[in-house]
């Protein structure tokens, strides 16, 4: 019997809580299949490996070929499920969920405005040919950087820290959203928990 090693994340909210941002089938979809596979394949290659006690950032850094496939979806996965909220109805659901604090003072000083950012954010995924991510990362410098990663990519690869991603593999928003990227990108910004970003970059 195969031992398990990863395992599916819990998602920090319900499966119906981003709608109608991200609907309940979307998740059930691309959570709940679409990632539960990348970790099933993943303890499928690493079993008898190297690979099959480090974590799975050491794996990302480390890897080739379907090992790395699989545990740099994972990981991207799992930022990407957990950086997102449930907003209360009622709120102003785009213009009063911003970032805050030491994170903000970062974007106005690397970008010039939080609107720039989220503009150049926008025009990073929108423009990334075929399957990827486009992320947010901060340098050893703690200065912010937004980079392109096709396929699986992460820029922890790149030596920078992770904070933010939005994921523009199709399957993430044609359910919703067909093949309207950029609205799917704009309408993301209502549903990021920017405190679990803001743990990030200062951790």
């Amino acid at each position: 019997m195969l031992n398990l090693i990863f395992t599916l994340m819990t998602l920090p909210y319900a499966p119906d809580a981003l709608e109608p941002v991200i609907s309940r089938q979307t998740i059930e979809f691309h959570y709940g299949k679409h990632l539960q596979t990348y970790v099933d394949n993943l303890n499928k290659l690493v079993a008898g490996t190297e690979f099959e006690t480090m974590p799975l950032e050491e794996i990302v850094c480390k890897s080739q070929g379907g090992i790395f496939n699989n545990a740099g979806q994972i990981l991207n996965h799992n930022l990407y499920f957990g950086q997102f909220k449930k907003v209360e109805s009622g709120e102003s659901r785009v213009e009063s969920n911003a970032p805050t604090g030491a994170l903000l003072d970062a974007i106005n000083r690397d970008f010039g405005s939080f609107e720039a950012f989220k503009a150049e954010f926008e025009q990073k995924g929108v423009t990334l040919f075929g399957s990827g991510w486009v992320w947010l990362s901060a340098d050893k410098d703690g200065k912010l950087v937004i980079t392109q990663e096709t396929n699986a990519n992460n820029p922890i690869t790149k030596g920078l820290k992770p904070l933010l991603t939005m994921d523009v593999w199709e399957h993430a928003y044609y359910i919703d959203y067909q093949n309207r990227r950029a609205a799917h990108l704009q309408a993301l910004w209502q549903i990021i928990n920017w405190e679990e970003i803001e743990r990030r970059f200062a951790k």
